[in-house]
């Protein structure tokens, strides 16, 4: 099998199953990937499109072809040499009729054998909650769907079970009370039956016992109509009201309307998502339980990486880590030969802050390279801009700084769709108070101010603070949070932040005797760091990156907003850092969860080097598409904000082919904006929100997009958009040509989203997971195109898929040397020397040299091709130290060789291409 060197990620479902991706593997292998990166396989919910919503982790997804087909395409990438890395749900399940531990769960309760398995809180203040489970998921309030008759008893006569149905919800009833329903016939033999199921009130193992008499009613219904007992619990009649209300009361589960699961929620969940309900994975029956077929898959050889999904909503990230390495580590043994490995890759899917790095002691090999996007796009942005479209964007949307924009988000959170799990760590915390003689007197009222300020101002997405207290890594990110709630708090509040830092970390639960106080304390911390990620998260992914738009391209997940651009030495201390410590990190541009494609966020960039010219054709757009707008009684729509947000992304993602004369190509784009825009309206939450949808407010943005882009009135305002797209689309080509070029010869191993082979203008998901045309990717490939015609005819795309493969193939060539070659930042001297970004990879037997332009829009001029003009560097030039001369080296495309001496001129060595890789072979 080859070495890990690149991986491809694949989106899969129903449309595109394991057996649509064995005959691309010729194709992927040629491009120079040595392993695909598969989305999760185990078994989703029906027409899943991205797999994260499983409901059995113990088969592989009949809808992607089950495990013959996974088999199948494992056995067509051993034919070519590659390896499979397969992406785990660790954190969530699916919970619903499709899910049989969740059915079990709701039908038998704390009596389940699955009762622990899910994170529930089963004890509750409210009397209403006391021993249920609260299931948000009706259309109403409770009361007034049982009174519409939208609560329907149902009888399942093949398995002799009863449950109650809403739309697409069946909520089991429990066998002990199939009695409430049989002891109304007229047959004394299916009474008889129904006095059985009550005895399973008491019985021992009654889940055990329960199938069995299921069975006999099952035979029973065939000569009695179990069916005629059912109008009886219609809730439209006073009697069937009462008859069902009264079954449902005796369930383990409570029914709630949707909205009532902010406030009381008593389960975790995948964020505020009710279909996703939390594990308790670090419960030893859990993690077996739900890692058993992976483990299978990885011992047999069928699989041959992991990446561990959302690893920050696990109760305990670093002890998960190290059990699922040291499990995987001894499986390594019982493969079969022919997929032997050495090491076996696990990633973990984690945002890091601002100087925030992945704790060493977990044993993982890295992330899966969020925080490479955000370097690279640091990288590409001319801080000249920054005030210039601050300026713009504060004046004419009057939001904001980006800092205090996240602050709020956090406050509406945590006050709206996690209200419930805020309300929950505070009660933890409550507890923790009345445990202690000096703090009982703390009164909820101050926990929950000094909670709520503590976790505004959280500058990371969570800590991991253990038995043994906050880790030394973890305390300024601490103190961060505290010292800016002290400045929120009035004095009177800060004892109870200083109890907070003691309580969070400050005095380990390792200190406290064994017991009740220790029990509470730690739970406490628990809850607390599975509140912070997901305010995050919400905050700052689905908030303030759909509110604060000064710069689109610097809004994604992963990225520091609140910084525009960074100098090259900065790029060049994280590359040393990753090679040191963890030198296998996946390096991505694109993922499923990106908000826009990566070259649509590099053709942004281009934008920081023209802020004025920005600034001027907004302020023309907006004089002409006034009579667009429409006034409301809210307000103009779209608002002024909304509007620079829609006009940026139609800078981004003007396709590059589009026709304004063709109406059916400007229909289809239309479309995805308008899907989008609905999106980025409600993400906001503004004037418009998920929960509570504006239908007036949205209709009036959806109709200026289609008036802006389909009435034939409005031919000078879209023409001038078109027009300023295509102005930076060549710089942004580039741009994007040098990203491409700097994942695949950095420090880690590169990663290529699904079709990003040609040019990605994609916006937020689902637009993003769109099927691809592997078909003319694998064409273009086999085609034998000149450097001189790949870069005439660029808006194709193929330059970007040409580049990957030379460069993907002078990997495969050099292992060692890029995966363990010295990493050193090359000096740049002359004219231009801000403009390029330059360093080498140097190793025993082989010595790289990489460069690539940035900040270059100037240098490009009217160029038509993203190739910036050999004169134009003048006499921009790389000093070369001992370790890189003289010697002779061969850059990518070329057909002769570079000899190089003390320097090394742009002029000759980005002669041919926009980017290059040297590399000599001593």
């Amino acid at each position: 099998m080859k070495p890990l060197s690149a991986t491809l990620r694949l989106q899969f479902h129903a449309g595109f199953s394991l057996d649509d991706a064995v005959p691309l593997v010729p194709y992927f292998s040629r491009l120079g990937i040595s392993h695909l990166y598969a989305s999760p396989l185990l078994s989703a919910r029906p027409g899943s499109m991205h797999g994260y919503d499983v409901v059995d982790p113990t088969r592989i997804n009949p809808e992607l072809g089950g495990e013959a087909a996974l088999i199948r395409l494992v056995a067509a990438l051993r034919q070519h040499g590659m390896g499979l890395i397969l992406d785990i749900v660790s954190n969530h399940m699916a919970v619903g009729s499709d899910n049989p531990w969740w059915q079990d769960l709701l039908t038998w309760g704390r009596r389940s054998r699955y009762a622990t398995f899910f994170d529930i809180q089963w004890h509750s203040s409210d009397p209403l909650l006391e021993g249920q489970l609260l299931l948000p998921f009706l259309g109403s309030d409770y009361g007034a769907v049982l009174q519409a008759g939208d609560l329907k008893l149902r009888f399942d006569s093949a398995r002799g079970s009863f449950h109650v149905q809403h739309h697409e919800h069946r909520f089991p009833i429990s066998p002990t009370d199939y009695g409430q329903i049989l002891c109304l016939s007229d047959s004394t033999e299916v009474q008889a039956l129904g006095m059985r199921f009550v005895a399973l009130h008491s019985a021992m193992q009654a889940a055990d016992k329960a199938p069995g008499l299921q069975q006999e009613l099952a035979a029973l219904a065939i000569e009695y109509p179990i069916d005629h007992l059912l109008p009886a619990f219609d809730g439209r009649s006073t009697e069937g009201f009462e008859r069902l209300h009264g079954l449902l009361e005796s369930q383990a589960y409570r029914l709630a309307s949707w909205r009532t699961a902010a406030d009381d929620i008593n389960w975790r969940r995948f964020f505020d998502i009710n279909e996703l309900g939390g594990l308790r994975v670090e419960r030893s029956e859990v993690f077996e339980a739900t890692h058993h077929m992976l483990f299978e898959l990885i011992r047999r050889g069928l699989v041959d990486g992991l990446r561990i999904d959302h690893i920050d909503g696990l109760a305990d990230p670093r002890g998960y880590c190290r059990k699922l390495r040291r499990r995987v580590d001894r499986l390594l043994a019982e493969r079969p030969l022919s997929a032997a490995l050495d090491h076996f890759p696990i990633y973990v899917e984690k945002i890091l802050a601002a100087n925030e790095q992945l704790h060493s002691d977990w044993g993982m090999d890295g992330t899966t390279g969020y925080e490479f996007m955000n370097q690279v796009s640091l990288l590409q942005h001319d801080p000249t801009g920054e005030a210039i479209l601050g300026e713009a964007w504060s004046a004419l949307s009057e939001r904001p700084g980006f800092a205090e924009e996240v602050r709020l988000a956090r406050q509406q959170v945590l006050n709206g769709s996690l209200a419930g799990d805020f309300e929950s760590v505070a009660q933890a915390l409550l507890q923790v108070a009345r445990d202690d003689l000096m703090s009982r007197d703390l009164t909820l009222g101050a926990i929950r101010r000094a909670l709520q300020a503590l976790v505004e101002h959280y500058p990371v997405y969570r800590t991991y603070l253990n038995a043994a207290g906050r880790p030394v890594e973890d305390e300024a990110f601490f103190q961060h949070a505290l010292q800016g709630a002290r400045k929120t708090l009035g004095e009177g509040d800060w004892p109870v932040l200083d109890a907070l830092q003691n309580w969070l970390g400050g005095q380990p639960w390792r200190r406290l005797p064994a017991g009740r106080a220790r029990k509470h304390l730690r739970h406490a911390c628990i809850r607390f760091q599975q509140l912070t990620s997901p305010t995050a998260a919400k905050a700052v992914e689905d908030t303030a990156f759909y509110r604060s738009a000064l710069l689109l391209s610097r809004n994604d997940v992963g990225f520091d907003a609140e910084r525009f651009s960074a100098p090259v030495e900065d790029f060049h201390q994280v590359c040393l850092q990753r090679q040191h410590t963890f030198p296998l990190n996946l390096l991505s541009t694109a993922t499923h969860d990106h908000k826009r494609g990566e070259d649509s966020r590099a053709r942004l960039a281009v934008l920081s080097e023209r802020s004025a010219w920005l600034v001027s054709r907004v302020e023309h757009w907006r004089e002409l598409a006034a009579p667009l707008r429409t006034e409301l009684a809210d307000g103009v729509a779209p608002a002024p904000g909304d509007e620079w947000l829609l006009y940026q992304t139609l800078l981004g993602s003007w396709p590059l082919a589009l026709d304004e004369s063709d109406p059916v190509a400007l229909r289809t784009y239309v479309q995805r904006l308008q899907q989008w825009q609905r999106k980025a309206l409600r993400e906001a939450k503004l004037r418009s929100s998920w929960s509570a949808p504006n239908d007036v407010y949205e209709q009036a943005c959806l109709g200026f997009v289609e008036a802006l882009l389909l009435d034939p009135q409005n031919q000078q305002l879209r023409h001038s958009i078109a027009l300023a797209a295509q102005s930076i689309a060549c710089a942004g080509a580039l741009n994007s040509l040098g990203q491409c070029l700097l994942r695949m010869t950095a420090p880690g191993v590169p990663d290529v989203y699904q079709g990003n082979e040609f040019w990605d203008l994609s916006l937020v998901d689902p637009d993003n997971r769109r099927a691809v045309d592997f078909a003319e990717r694998r064409q273009a490939l086999d085609e034998s195109t000149s450097t001189a015609q790949l870069l005439q005819d660029w808006r194709n795309g193929r330059v970007k898929q040409a580049l990957i493969s030379q460069v993907l193939e002078r990997r495969l060539d050099y292992p060692e040397l890029f995966a363990e070659g010295r990493y050193l930042p090359l000096e740049v001297r002359g004219r231009h020397a801000e403009r390029v970004l330059a360093f080498a990879r140097v190793g025993d037997s082989a010595r790289a040299i990489v460069i690539v332009p940035r900040l270059a829009c100037a240098l490009l001029a009217d160029t038509p091709i993203p190739l910036i003009p050999a004169q134009n560097w003048d006499d921009t030039h790389l000093l070369l130290p001992s370790a890189l001369s003289p010697a002779n080296y061969t850059g990518l495309f070329a057909s002769s060789a570079v000899t190089t001496s003390k320097e090394l001129l742009l002029s000759a060595v980005l002669r041919e291409f926009p980017v290059n890789v040297l590399i000599d072979h001593a």
